[in-house]
Parts: structure tokens; C-alpha cells; sequence
């Protein structure tokens, strides 16, 4: 008998395995299909958190069979190195299924709805579905719809039914305004969620048990303490082959009104009263909603755009960005992006949450760096020390996992001399290194129906609102100087400005 889902998942939940369900990819033949989707399911069939009665049917163009598909997704030998992970596969692979269908043709939905029924019987799944849109975002729509036009949508007791979007959603705040409504036409917000896969690394989720579970921390996390907030996503990588999409993007549309969006109400949000997912979100909204807006004369002093030229990665020559596969020659496409968000409310008055992320940089890494005040320096006025360093925590989410305190000490010797000192706490040293993707707690998640994680309607709304006002200027005045900065260094100069004319800098990737 199925379990029925619960909108406030316990912590009990959490110990079982998913709800018996048949998880659909549209768009199975990607490579987020064989690198991230069924990696993260093995996994959680290694945990033991598969359902037993449970199935995988991939919906892509391709005219293969259940056999060749299941043999596209099979582990390299060494990523089965030992008993269990193969006992986790070969069950698994064993459930993995395949259907030739196009999200654009509507005769593929009423063969779908036919094959599920088929697998419902085969596999013991009481009608519960999780589609998966590994798609392009202009298929989202289209695909939603022919779901619910036949049927594949509707919820009838204990059942339930939920699509998982990949970003980007919506390419501006109107798009984005317009495809919340797409869906609601076919489907209850409760049935959407939007994946954002940075929300699936620990040290993201840690965020709220760091702030609100510890005493030492949540006193002092505001505006009398806090001096500023830097969160930083750096890709060493260009765009890979992926020209003729990024360049309908960007650095700030690919990742300013989701990742960023999602890591800066992480760390400004009030303490929410439970840690149910509406609760949890409605304060990420909250905090959304306060960023200040954006004067087009203050866009132009406060966000910072750049576009990467030719440069050295270690002992390799990159290209300029205008100089990628599917690049048009003389794009104006940004692949880096700085800004300085101010937030309208208690707690933050004053307290600048500075924010960058771009391609070619010197190395890959996502940080968030909250900067403390400097201590009153009368203290030390007839002493040797010329200066106090500011203490500073910086959360390390990837490639490393860890979090890092920075405090002054005394350093040995008869003359009083204060040195910066850091404690370190690594995920790894701790609680050990288990196989992730960071997809495995979201389609977990998913599985159990807790939306905590994923973006609600009305924060997707309000992180492109957050940034309409710079894309409009730029959209208005387009770049002069591009490319202005080089392959492997950390962004334009403008950037350091940024901080440095309030006699801040960038913190480095640690």
C-alpha cells in the first residue's frame, strides 16, 4: 500500500525509503541523464533509499531499445568497485526503461500514458510520477501541457504526480511571470519543483542548521557585526561547446536570479517559525523582496559586467570567448558579472552583499564570505600592533565542502604581536565522503514531497526582479569594452573597484 505524502515531511520520513514511483526524464539521451540523474539514483540505492517498487522510463527522440539505453547508463567498472555498488546497479538497471517519443509530436503523450500503465502492473507503482524536464526551456510549456491534456497530471487520492524543471525558468522577470502561469494552468503549484542543484550540496543545506542551531552564531549575524557579505562562484571553464545556448544567457541570466538568488536568502533570511518547507521559504521571499532596487544611474556604479578575451590557463592558451564554437564574432554576451546588492530591511541596513561569478576564472570554487566588523583599536594604542584584522567565516560549499573562522591570536614572543589565525572544519574529516551528485537529497526530496529545496513560484519572481533593472540598462547600453578581462584572471578591474573605493577587496577562493 502506498504511503501517502505529506506536505510537512518529518524527520521520521526521512529514514525510509522514497513513495513507490516511476521517475520519467524527457530529454534521457543529455548528459545530465548519464552523468548526474542515474548516478544519484544508484546512490540512493546504495543508501538504501530507492523504493523497492520503483522504475526509470527515458523519453528522448532516439529509436534505441530498454537494452541499449540501459547500456548507455552503465558505470565506468571502476565506479562499481565494490559488492554493494554493484548489487545496487544491477538491480537498478534492471528498472531502467525507454521510450521514443518527442515532447513536440502530441501522439508521444498517449503512448506514454499507455507505457506507465504497463510499467504500474510490471513493477508494483501505485500511479505515482515524477517527470523530469531535462529539456530545453522552450519545451517546458509544451511538455507540461501535453501532460495535462492527457490525463498524466491529475492527483486521485494518494497518488500524486510532480514535474521537476531545470533552470534557467524564464530568460527575464515578464518570461518568467508568463511560464509560472503556463503552469498553473495544468497544475498546482505543490505538484512544481524547480530544481536548483546548488541546493543540493550539504554545506548549502548546513546554511540553516549553522545559523539557527547554533548560539554562538545567529546573535551576531546582523548589521551591528556584520561589515559585509561576499558570496563568489568561480568556473574555470569556458562555455564547452555550449555557445549557441550561453549566448542567448549569460553569466547574469544563468546565474544571478537562481544560484545567487537562492545562497543570498540562505544567509540574509529571518529565523523561519518551523522548518517546514513553506515556512523555510516564505522568509527566502521575504529577504528577495527586500534587495533594493536599482536607479539605472545606480546600475551603473553597482553592477559590473565583463566578457573574457584570450588568456593562459596554466600552461594552456584559451580562446576568447568571441572565438567559441557557435559565438557570433561580435557578441556582447557577458560571462562574468559582480554586483553590490543593498537589502531594505532590519537587519542588513547598510551591510552590502557583494556577489560575482564568471567564466575562465583562475580557479573553480563557490564561497560565501561573511566579513565582522573591525574591533575598536584603543585598546592597542600604545601596544606594537598597528592594526587589528577583521574576523571572518567563510563557508566553503564547492569543490570543497567545509567551514572556516578566522580570528586574532597573540603570537609567541615577549613583544604583544597579533597574527591572523583559522580553524578549519571539513566535511570530509568529519562525517566521511559518501558518493554524491548533488542531486541525490533533491530527487529524494522529490520522492517524498518535501519542496523545501526547490524554488516556489513567487521566488522565481522575485530573483529576476531583483535583477530586471541591470538587464534593461545593459540592454540599453551595451558594452564598449568587451573583452576586458583575460582568460585566468579574476574579472574586469571594475570589479575590484567595486570594493576597493570603500576600502574593501575580494576575499580569495580558499
Amino acid at each position: 500500500m502506498p504511503s501517502t505524502p505529506s506536505t510537512d515531511p518529518s524527520l521520521e520520513a526521512r529514514t525510509r525509503p522514497g513513495d513507490p514511483c516511476i521517475v520519467v526524464i524527457f530529454g534521457a539521451s543529455g548528459d545530465l541523464t548519464h552523468r548526474k540523474l542515474i548516478p544519484s539514483l544508484h546512490n540512493l540505492a546504495i543508501q538504501g533509499y530507492l523504493p523497492k517498487n520503483f522504475a526509470v522510463l527515458g523519453v528522448s527522440r532516439s529509436e534505441i531499445t530498454d537494452a541499449d539505453f540501459r547500456k548507455q547508463l552503465t558505470p565506468d567498472a571502476k565506479e562499481l568497485g565494490d559488492d554493494a555498488s554493484r548489487d545496487a546497479w544491477k538491480s537498478l538497471s534492471q528498472r531502467i526503461f525507454y521510450l521514443s517519443g518527442d515532447a513536440q509530436k502530441p501522439e508521444t503523450f498517449p503512448r506514454l500514458k499507455e507505457r506507465l500503465a504497463a510499467l504500474d502492473k510490471e513493477q508494483g507503482t501505485p500511479g505515482n510520477y515524477m517527470f523530469y524536464l531535462s529539456v530545453a526551456p522552450q519545451l517546458f510549456a509544451t511538455t507540461v501541457h501535453g501532460l495535462g491534456e492527457h490525463g498524466l497530471l491529475r492527483e486521485e487520492g494518494s497518488r500524486w504526480r510532480r514535474i521537476v524543471i531545470e533552470k534557467p525558468f524564464g530568460h527575464d522577470l515578464p518570461s518568467a511571470i508568463a511560464l509560472n502561469r503556463d503552469l498553473r494552468d495544468v497544475m498546482n503549484e505543490k505538484q512544481v519543483y524547480r530544481i536548483d542543484h546548488y541546493l543540493g550540496k550539504e554545506t548549502v543545506q548546513n546554511l540553516l542548521v549553522f545559523r539557527f542551531g547554533n548560539s554562538i552564531f545567529e546573535p551576531i549575524w546582523n548589521r551591528h557585526y556584520i561589515d559585509h557579505v561576499q558570496i563568489t562562484v568561480a568556473e574555470e571553464l569556458g562555455v564547452e561547446g555550449r555557445g549557441g545556448y550561453y549566448d542567448t544567457a549569460g553569466a547574469m541570466r544563468d546565474m544571478t536570479p537562481n544560484h545567487m538568488a537562492q545562497l543570498m536568502s540562505l544567509v540574509g533570511m529571518e529565523p523561519p517559525i518551523s522548518f517546514s518547507a513553506d515556512a523555510v521559504r516564505d522568509e527566502q521571499v521575504k529577504l528577495l523582496k527586500s534587495v533594493q532596487g536599482f536607479s539605472p544611474e545606480n546600475v551603473i556604479h553597482h553592477a559590473i559586467r565583463g566578457q573574457y578575451d584570450a588568456g593562459e590557463m596554466g600552461d594552456k592558451r584559451t580562446p576568447a570567448y568571441r572565438d567559441e564554437e557557435k559565438v557570433p564574432k561580435d557578441s556582447n554576451t557577458d560571462t562574468f558579472v559582480a554586483i553590490k546588492f543593498n537589502i531594505d530591511n532590519w537587519r542588513w541596513a547598510d551591510v552590502p552583499f557583494y556577489v560575482r561569478t564568471g567564466k575562465r576564472l583562475p580557479s573553480r570554487g563557490t564561497q560565501i564570505t561573511i566579513q565582522f566588523r573591525r574591533p575598536p583599536f584603543m585598546l592597542f594604542q600604545k601596544t606594537p600592533v598597528d592594526r587589528l584584522a577583521t574576523n571572518r567565516l567563510t563557508i566553503h560549499i564547492q569543490p570543497r565542502e567545509g567551514i572556516s573562522l578566522r580570528f586574532g591570536a597573540k603570537i609567541p614572543g615577549p613583544v604583544l604581536r597579533v597574527g591572523a589565525v583559522n580553524m578549519d572544519f571539513e566535511y570530509q574529516d568529519y562525517f566521511g565522503a559518501k558518493p554524491s551528485t548533488g542531486y541525490e537529497t533533491l530527487l529524494y526530496d522529490c520522492m517524498i514531497g518535501d519542496p523545501t529545496l526547490f524554488q516556489r513560484a513567487d521566488m522565481v519572481e522575485a530573483g529576476w526582479k531583483m535583477v530586471q533593472p541591470i538587464l534593461d540598462v545593459w540592454k540599453a547600453l551595451p558594452p564598449r569594452d568587451f573583452p576586458n578581462y583575460r582568460a585566468g584572471t579574476w574579472g574586469p578591474q571594475d570589479a575590484d573597484a567595486l570594493l576597493t573605493r570603500e576600502g574593501r577587496h575580494w576575499e580569495k577562493m580558499e
